[in-house]
Formats: C-alpha cells, sequence, structure tokens
C-alpha cells in the first residue's frame, strides 16, 4: 500500500474515533446543569487557544472567506451540536442519535450529485445502504421514550451538517486549518451565548464534571473530530467522507462499554462489520454504472 494510501487510512480512522468521541461528551454534558454551558465554553476556550493562530495569518484572510468560515461554523458546529446534544438531553439514547446521525451520508450523496456535480457510482449506494443497515443492526432496541420533539431535533442536527458538508465542498479552501477551526469555534461561541445564559449564567461552576465534560469535547470532540473532517474532506468526495459516518454509532458502543460498563452486544459487533464492508464498498474505485 502507498504510504499516501495509510495515511489516508490513519487520517479516516482517527476521523471515526474522535466523531464517535462527540456523543459520549454529549452524555457527559447531560450529566451537568446545562448542555448549552458546557457547549459556549467548550468552544470559547478552543477560539481564545486558537486565536494567535489566526492572529499569524490576517494576512490571508479575506471577507469572503470569514464569511465562509462563519456560515460553516454555524451549520456544522453550532446547528449540528445545539440541536443534537440538546435532543441527548432531553431523553433520545446516545445509540439512537448515532443512527439518526448516520442518515447523513445518504442525505449527502443524494445531494452530492446535482449540487457538487459528484459522480456517485451504483456500487457506492450500495455500501451505503449497507453501510445503514449495519448501523440500524448494532443499534437494534436502543429506540428509548423520548419526546417527538427530540428526534425532530436530533434529525434537524443531521440535515445541518450537511448543509455545512456541503457548503464546504462547494467552496474549498486552502486556508489553515486551525484557522478554520478558531473562525468557526469563536462564531459558534457567540451563538451560544444567549443560549447558555437563558440556562442561568455564562459562568462556569466549580464542578468536575462539567470540567470533565468541557476538556472531553475540546480535546476529542472539537480540535481533533472537526480537524480531521475538514481535513478528509479536502482529500476526498464528500459522498466518502459521510459514508465514515456509519462506523461511529458502533464504535460509540465501544467507547460506552469502555467508559460507562455499558453492555457490548453481539449486535453491536456484527454491525460494526456489516459498516465497515459498507465503507469499504463506498469507497472501492469502478466505472460510473457499476
Amino acid at each position: 500500500m502507498p504510504a499516501r494510501s495509510y495515511k489516508t487510512a490513519l487520517l479516516e480512522a482517527g476521523l471515526v474515533v474522535a466523531w464517535s468521541s462527540g456523543f459520549i461528551g454529549a452524555k457527559l454534558a447531560a450529566d451537568t446543569e446545562s448542555v448549552f454551558l458546557v457547549l459556549f465554553w467548550r468552544f470559547a476556550i478552543v477560539s481564545v487557544v486558537l486565536a494567535p493562530v489566526i492572529l499569524t495569518t490576517l494576512s490571508q484572510l479575506t471577507i469572503r472567506s470569514v464569511v465562509l468560515q462563519a456560515i460553516l461554523g454555524t451549520f456544522a458546529m453550532f446547528g449540528y451540536l445545539a440541536l443534537g446534544v440538546k435532543s441527548i438531553d432531553m431523553g433520545v439514547p446516545v445509540g439512537t442519535a448515532a443512527l439518526i446521525s448516520a442518515l447523513q451520508p445518504l442525505a449527502t450523496a443524494a445531494l452530492a450529485a446535482p449540487l457538487l456535480n459528484e459522480t456517485v457510482r451504483l456500487r457506492q449506494w450500495l455500501g451505503l445502504v449497507i453501510g445503514l443497515g449495519g448501523v440500524a443492526m448494532a443499534v437494534w432496541g436502543t429506540l428509548g421514550t423520548a419526546p417527538l420533539v427530540a428526534y425532530g431535533l436530533s434529525f434537524a442536527a443531521t440535515l445541518s451538517l450537511v448543509a455545512g458538508t456541503l457548503l464546504a465542498k462547494r467552496f474549498e479552501t486552502s486556508m489553515n486549518l486551525m484557522s478554520v477551526i478558531g473562525i468557526q469555534s469563536t462564531i459558534t461561541a457567540l451563538l451560544f451565548v444567549p443560549l447558555a445564559a437563558y440556562d442561568g449564567s455564562l459562568l462556569p461552576p466549580i464542578d468536575r464534571s462539567f470540567a470533565a465534560a468541557v476538556a472531553w469535547f475540546i480535546l476529542f470532540s472539537t480540535i481533533a473530530a472537526y480537524g480531521l473532517y475538514w481535513l478528509c474532506l479536502r482529500n476526498s468526495t464528500a459522498t466518502h467522507v459521510g459514508s465514515l459516518i456509519y462506523l461511529t454509532p458502533p464504535t460509540t458502543m465501544i467507547w460506552g462499554w469502555a467508559m460507562f460498563d455499558e453492555p457490548l452486544t453481539s449486535a453491536a459487533v456484527g454491525g460494526l462489520v456489516i459498516c465497515f464492508a459498507g465503507v469499504m464498498l463506498a469507497k472501492a474505485p469502478g466505472k460510473p454504472n457499476d
């Protein structure tokens, strides 16, 4: 396997693990007084940490590039997380939230052809359908009893990420990746201010669970997850990067088993194998009608 293929495989594996960590972070945040306060401080701290990087690239920034990153942050960070994390806070099980999020690849593939002129091959569609079947198998029986509006929020979160993905691919940029995350995080932190304030206060509580949730989100679910997501999107098609999301629900269950001693069922393991097969099929080269 060429060195480039090894590098791509490592980046994609890292994306799956890091993206899965977001669902665990949502569970940690649900144990705090306000999930929105956690998310505000998550992005506020990232903004401050990455401010020096943004300052060093000021000469490369244009109004158009800043506006684009602000829009991407609104959809892919604020919209996706505000709606998704709140749905988990309202009672949607983590596995079910991951399943709904796994609808993203099909939605992305369906829109990539007309909007991005990407060729989505028949075998890719087959791989996406197989992957969705693996996800359903992995999370079977975890639907929960949350109110209908909570599931609606979860679906809306997925659509917000799809919009961000398509926009990022449509208006690709060579901007420094840390600057990208820094600008997006700054916009997202500002958008979370009214939501966190509505929940009570912007002051962080002196609480171990709060600190753990914020730290988890910053290290794994912001810098690592979004950094790898945008990087993979630069190097591949929106359809293929979307297909990797299929691996996150069963991977999330492994996280849950390791961290919270949640049961790891044979269905979850079988679902992971099926998801992997679907992703490989969606990735495989072929003729347009193959």
